[in-house]
């Protein structure tokens, strides 16, 4: 709201000068908005205990998917619980979200695999670093809310495609064989295969069955009972004292190690920009949709895309400091929390420290989980991720949607998750413009009561024209309303109807001027009526139509074109010269 003079609000109305942040200072002030506030945890002061409590729920969920996150992305499960303690912490204090659970997750170790098999350990923090300043940075350009623009279906699509490679991703572990160097998941799976059927062991692959088969039997029953825990203990317990002979995670180091930048890499930090990009990019909208679910889930929650972005930007700065991989918003640890009540960030940090006291505490216990009951963890989480119906309705709704769900999914699988999302928006993009064009209409219609229906056919006997244009005039259809227009014939005054133009952009400005230019090329007078303020300055700023303005054909209503139109036509009547006389030269129609 603005005051007048410049007086400030609660001034008195004394005259003092506006004060309008420089263009210098501009950032500072978008980094203070980005910044924690006392605000944040007025939640948590009212009611911690429910808090406390729904962060000891996630955490008990949260660690078995830590480990195998880690062990998953190549890092091993050090990492993974590295991450889902600094990451998850820091997330929650500077997060836009109250409610939001942050760590490693799957889609994100189908990122870092090949990062791993190219540049090693190494590399991979050293683009977890590279993507948090990425994300600090697309958070102070506000680039937050773009993830309105995403598809559903291209969503679903990248969704169903990143569980398709985690199960993939799973078949070494789960059938107790060494993953080979290929870089395609699928190859990495068929290696899997052959190697187990030169040498079968039953004991890894029932082992990764059993515990899926718990986790997804048990939710169904009792959802609120943490099976993957269960499930995982239930297996590293059968697996001591059998005692089978399994792959284990190996010595956990007890507590986080000391922070150092011993890692980066500064020499290849070049050749790791796309990489970090596409973890800025998948972290950026993981975490964006993860935040719209939670809003979803609870009452009256709203997140803060751009504030999200900063506290996923900060946490994948830290992250890699202590040895963990890159982090974003987990899905499945943020419904856990909701649904166990957690109101505030509270719930999100209390989850951090539980984790920290469990590295510290039993680290060696941990190390004796064995791999495939973490695989099997992993292929139930897959099943657990795809939601059967969303595709069936998707693929039933249009056949846009479901040709852009199918080729999201298999761009995912085949190729990368970053190529999949930009692949699906750019279909969906190709797709939707395509609809655009056919919806859009220029038509001769009957002129309505306002505009003196009564008249019309005495104004079309005497060659006077009026075309209605209905929807966006952009360059997706244009040249298809060119068409439509150059085959007037048999008139003498066209008016061109443009109240009814939602947008124009530059292509179909152009289009337009084209299409005067035809006309009045054959003898035929254009007027105009009807021109939104905002579209007559793309016409004004293009030069389209400048000599109409000078002539006085443009008009704010039809009623008046109809009236000029006629005048027009009666006094080249009285000449009984040429009726409406040589067109302008083609020089001044622009």
């Amino acid at each position: 709201m603005s005051t007048a003079s410049g007086a400030a609000p609660g001034t008195g109305g004394g005259a003092v000068p506006s004060r309008t942040p420089s263009a210098g200072a501009r950032p500072l002030t978008r980094l203070t908005g980005l910044l924690p506030r006392r605000a944040d945890w007025a939640p948590a002061r009212r009611g911690p205990r429910r808090d406390l409590t729904a962060g000891l729920t996630v955490a008990i969920v949260a660690l078995p998917l830590a480990l195998a996150f880690g062990v998953s992305s190549g890092l091993g499960a050090a990492a993974g619980l590295a991450t889902a303690i600094v990451a998850g912490a820091l997330a929650a204090v500077f997060g836009g979200s109250n409610l939001q659970v942050s760590g490693p997750t799957g889609a994100m170790t189908v990122v870092l695999v090949p990062i791993v098999h190219e540049f090693g350990a190494g590399g991979v923090l050293t683009v977890g670093l590279l993507s948090g300043v990425i994300l600090v940075g697309l958070a102070l350009a506000r680039v937050g809310r773009c993830i309105r623009f995403v598809p559903t279906s291209v969503i679903e699509g990248f969704t169903a495609g990143i569980a398709v490679v985690i199960a993939l991703q799973q078949f070494p572990a789960a059938l107790g064989v060494g993953a080979s160097d290929a870089e395609e998941t699928w190859r990495v799976a068929a290696d899997a295969v052959a190697s187990y059927a030169a040498s079968p062991d039953a004991v890894p692959p029932v082992m990764a069955l059993a515990v899926a088969a718990l986790m997804l039997s048990g939710a169904r029953r009792w959802p609120g009972v943490p099976f993957s825990l269960v499930g995982v203990a239930v297996a590293t317990a059968v697996a001591e004292l059998a005692p089978l002979d399994t792959a284990r995670i190996g010595a956990l180091p007890a507590g986080l190690p000391a922070p150092s930048l011993d890692f980066l890499d500064l020499g290849a930090a070049g050749a790791l920009l796309p990489s970090a990009l596409a973890v800025a990019a998948l972290a950026a909208l993981e975490s964006l949709l993860c935040a719209s679910v939670a809003d979803a889930m609870s009452v009256g929650g709203k997140h803060d895309p751009d504030r999200e972005l900063f506290g996923q930007g900060v946490a994948n700065l830290a992250a890699p400091l202590f040895g963990g991989v890159p982090a974003t918003a987990a899905i499945a640890r943020t419904a856990v929390n909701v649904r166990a009540g957690a109101r505030s960030r509270l719930a999100s940090l209390t989850h951090a420290a539980v984790l920290a006291v469990i590295v510290s505490a039993a680290a060696g216990l941990v190390g004796r989980i064995p791999l495939a009951a973490l695989a099997g963890v992993l292929l139930a989480t897959t099943v657990r991720m795809v939601e059967f119906g969303s595709l069936r309705a998707i693929a039933r709704a249009t056949r846009s949607d479901a040709l852009v769900m199918v080729l999201t999914f298999a761009v995912t699988v085949a190729l990368d998750l970053v190529t999949a999302v930009a692949v699906g928006i750019g279909a969906a993009i190709v797709l939707a413009l395509r609809e655009i064009a056919r919806t859009v209409q220029v038509e001769r219609v009957p002129l309505d009561g306002e505009d003196h229906g009564e008249e019309e056919p005495r104004l079309l006997a005497e060659h006077i024209v009026a075309y209605r244009f209905d929807g966006p005039l952009v360059f997706a259809a244009a040249h298809r309303f060119l068409l439509e227009l150059s085959e007037v014939s048999d008139v003498r005054v066209v008016i061109l109807r443009m109240s009814r133009v939602s947008t124009i952009d530059a292509t179909g400005a152009q289009v337009l001027g084209d299409a005067i230019t035809r006309l009045e090329d054959r003898g035929i007078t254009v007027l105009l009526s009807g021109v939104r303020p905002g579209h007559d300055h793309v016409l004004t700023t293009l030069g389209i139509a400048d000599h109409l303005r000078r002539d006085g054909l443009v008009f704010s209503g039809t009623p008046a074109a109809i009236a000029r139109a006629r005048d027009l036509l009666t006094s080249a009547g009285r000449r009984r010269e040429d009726p409406l006389g040589a067109p302008p030269a083609p020089t001044a129609r622009r």
